[in-house]
C-alpha cells in the first residue's frame, strides 16, 4: 500500500513568540518541530504499514530547514520523503502550498494521503480541503480511527457532540486528529538509517507547478493583550457580593 503523507513544520507549542520591531516573528532560537497533528498522521501510515506492507512517502513544502522535521519522520519509520523548497512559494498562501502538493502527489499513484487537519501555527485548516479538490479526491476530516479493506476506508470521525462513521473508496485523503493514536519516538537505529534514506529537494519549476503571485501577504503579527491582574474584594459577604455585581456589570460587561 503507498501512502503518502503531508507534513508542515511548526514552531514548538512550548515556545515563546516574540515579534520584532515591524511586527514580524522573531524566529532565532524558538524550536522548530512536525506539527503535532501531522505527527499522528505520521504515525497511522506507519501503522498500516506494518499491517497491510508497503511504502510510506513524507512530502512537504517550505524552507530548507524543514529536512530537520522531514529527517524526524524518516527516522520514525517512513521510507523516503520530498520536500519542495522554493521561495517563490508563500507558506502563507494555502493554494500555492496545495498546488505544489498535488504536483508532487500526482507523479506517482498512493492509495492513500494522511495529513494532521489543521496546523498549529495558522489554524487554517485550508490545505487538505485544497488538496481533495486539486486532486478530485475524497476527504474525510479530524480522523480518531483508519480502517482500510476491501478497496475503501472505514473513517471514525469527530463531529460535534458525537462521532460519525463514514466509508470513503481509496484513493482519498483523511485528516488526522488527537486521539487516533499515541506517536512513536524515534530509535536510535531509526534516526542512524534515517540519513540513508532518500530526501528528495525539488523546487516548484523542477514540478512545473504554475504558481503566479501569490495572493495572501501578511502584512504585520500582533500580541493579544497581556492579561490583567485579577482584583480581590474583601469585606463582608453582602458588600462583596454587590460590589462583585457592580464590577461585572460596569467593567466587565458581562451582565
Amino acid at each position: 500500500m503507498q501512502i503518502a503523507v503531508c507534513l508542515k513544520q511548526t514552531f514548538d507549542t512550548e515556545a515563546k513568540i516574540k515579534l520584532t520591531g515591524d511586527g514580524q516573528i522573531d524566529s532565532a532560537g524558538v524550536n522548530l518541530i512536525i506539527n503535532p497533528y501531522d505527527e499522528f498522521a505520521v504515525e497511522e501510515a506507519l501503522r498500516l504499514k506494518e499491517k497491510l506492507g508497503g511504502e510510506v512517502v513524507v512530502v512537504s513544502v517550505g524552507p530548507a530547514q524543514v529536512q530537520e522535521s522531514v529527517r524526524q519522520a524518516l527516522a520514525m519509520g517512513a521510507d523516503r520523503a520530498v520536500l519542495v523548497s522554493d521561495p517563490a512559494v508563500a507558506p502563507s498562501d494555502h493554494s500555492q502550498v496545495a498546488a505544489v502538493l498535488a504536483k508532487v502527489l500526482q507523479s506517482e499513484p498512493f492509495d492513500l494521503i494522511l495529513s494532521g487537519w489543521v496546523a498549529i501555527d495558522d489554524n487554517a485548516a485550508q490545505v487538505p480541503a485544497r488538496l481533495a479538490e486539486k486532486l478530485n479526491l475524497p476527504q474525510v476530516n479530524m480522523a480518531v480511527k483508519i480502517e482500510i479493506g476491501g478497496g475503501k476506508a472505514t473513517v471514525t470521525r469527530e463531529a460535534e457532540g458525537a462521532t460519525e462513521i463514514v466509508e470513503v473508496p481509496l484513493p482519498a485523503i483523511i485528516t488526522a486528529q488527537k486521539g487516533l493514536n499515541e506517536p512513536r519516538y524515534p530509535s536510535l537505529k531509526g534516526i542512524m538509517q534515517a540519513k540513508k534514506k532518500e530526501l528528495k529537494l525539488l523546487t516548484a519549476a523542477d514540478l512545473g507547478a504554475e504558481l503566479g503571485a501569490s495572493q495572501v501577504k501578511i502584512l504585520q503579527y500582533s500580541l493579544p493583550p497581556a492579561r490583567q491582574a485579577g482584583k480581590k474584594i474583601e469585606g463582608e459577604p453582602v458588600d462583596s457580593a454587590r460590589e462583585l455585581a457592580r464590577l461585572l456589570r460596569e467593567e466587565a460587561k458581562v451582565i
